[in-house]
């Protein structure tokens, strides 16, 4: 296991832990008691946004543990560093207004992408050397490594 998906994990769970404590904040500061705050919009944005963030932390975590172990460890811990920081920014985002939370959503999603398509690269290198004794491991670190840095752009 990679020092650099332990910090990647690691962070994922303080963000998570972050998140929460929002919710919980938030929760304090309006009136009543449950979930069902009628009337509080921040309430429901910091619910709506915690709720949406980790339901996306399973995938994620599978597409980086994939990307790691079928590729290349390095560009997987880039991209999943940086996918930490888009869902940060999409919750901050979605704090406010709901379309400040667009670029979080969708600069995440390219992040996602990004390490499904490492995996399928990964999975057909793996299929080239059984079948045909062609192993392409070099070219594609290579491929992933200069591609990474393009995930900045927004």
């Amino acid at each position: 296991v990679s020092p650099n998906y332990i910090a990647d994990q690691i962070l994922c769970a303080f963000l998570t832990a972050f998140f929460a404590s929002k919710v919980e904040h938030e929760s304090k500061h309006c009136n009543g008691k449950g979930f069902q705050r009628p009337g509080s919009s921040a309430f429901d944005r910091v619910y709506t946004a915690n709720q949406n963030c980790g339901h996306a932390y399973p995938t994620f975590l599978a597409m980086l543990w994939c990307a790691g172990l079928l590729c290349s460890q390095a560009p997987a811990a880039f991209a999943g560093l940086m996918y930490l920081f888009v869902r940060q920014k999409y919750f901050v985002g979605y704090l406010g207004e709901r379309t400040q939370s667009t670029p979080g959503h969708l600069f995440g999603k390219r992040i996602i992408l990004f390490l499904f398509l490492m995996s399928v690269a990964g999975i057909l290198n793996y299929y080239l050397i059984f079948f045909f004794g062609s192993d392409f491991e070099t070219h594609i670190k290579t491929i992933t490594s200069a591609i990474s840095p393009l995930l900045l752009i927004p």
